[in-house]
């Protein structure tokens, strides 16, 4: 089975668009001697005559007529596919996979990152996965999630790249009869005011980062922590708080969180005690969406803080 090189069929198509060996070559920017030596060269490797020689130009043969419909169209799928590898490889088709917490969600840098990256590749097929962040951490490492948006983190020797995009402050959410806000406005209080409450955290396995900040915070303040409950999704601990079963500690990006029956104060001290937004994505080579997404978050960060 003959290989044809596909510069030859490109030299052959030119020939016969143009009629002309001489006009050809100028079209394809060679010299007319060359040219010529190349269609011969395909016509031997294809055992057959393309062309008529005339006196004034060249004339396709049957087999040439029969091969220039083809030739055209595997110039053309050729030309597709390189067209379609260097869109994926900058990131403007293919697809991704973006993770994220469900507080993470609330904060409105998500979703205008998001809507910058769909304004910016269109074409990228866009999946997004809500998740608990120790979730989100293994499907990174593992592959399965291209680049999330979490609270906290593990230890670095994950396989995994993290970049911290914000930082907030945190929250104090209160039952709405609880004696401390109950009747009147409370706008501030500080941590220590909390030693006495029974707390509901989100549980340490789904957010280590944000928990053990928390608790670091609490010890800080002077006083170890009563954590009354644990709950699986961070939004979960404000319907236990709307319940009356105690007092949670949320970014304040959760106030958008209209929940019948739940006060936030601002929490004045420490005021290191504050909730990072992290986005991470595999310790490897990314793909083009990736970056780009990766790029579109740093942009809007630099943006935010100007």
């Amino acid at each position: 089975m003959a290989t044809v090189d596909l510069r030859l069929l490109r030299y052959f198509v030119a020939v016969a668009e143009e009629s002309h060996l001489t006009k050809a070559a100028a079209r394809l920017g060679i010299r007319q001697p060359p040219l010529s030596q190349q269609i011969r060269v395909l016509e031997q490797e294809l055992g057959v005559t393309l062309f008529h020689r005339l006196p004034r130009g060249m004339e396709l043969t049957e087999s040439g007529r029969a091969l220039l419909d083809d030739a055209r169209n595997i110039i053309a799928l050729t030309e597709q596919a390189v067209e379609g590898v260097r869109r994926v490889s900058q990131g403007e088709a293919g697809r991704l996979t973006v993770g994220f917490t469900g507080s993470a969600a609330f904060h409105p840098f998500v979703p205008s990152v998001i809507r910058r990256f769909r304004e910016s590749a269109p074409n990228v097929r866009l999946v997004l996965e809500e998740s608990s962040t120790g979730e989100l951490m293994e499907d990174v490492s593992e592959g399965r999630v291209d680049v999330a948006f979490i609270r906290g983190a593990y230890g670095p020797d994950r396989g995994v790249a993290m970049e911290t995009v914000l930082e907030e402050t945190m929250l104090a959410a209160f039952p709405a009869d609880h004696p401390a806000v109950k009747g009147r406005e409370r706008k501030r209080i500080a941590l220590s005011e909390l030693a006495e409450e029974s707390l509901i955290l989100y549980r340490r396995h789904s957010g280590p980062g944000l928990y053990d900040a928390i608790i670091a915070a609490c010890s800080a303040a002077g006083f170890s922590p009563r954590v009354a409950q644990e709950a699986p999704r961070m939004l979960s601990t404000l319907s236990l708080v709307a319940a009356g079963l105690g007092v949670s500690l949320v970014p304040a990006s959760l106030r958008r969180v209209n929940i019948e029956g739940v006060v936030y104060v601002s929490v004045s001290q420490p005021s290191a005690l504050r909730a990072p937004l992290n986005l991470i994505w595999r310790d490897a080579p990314l793909s083009g969406a990736a970056r780009r997404l990766i790029d579109e978050a740093r942009q809007h960060r630099e943006e935010s803080l100007a």
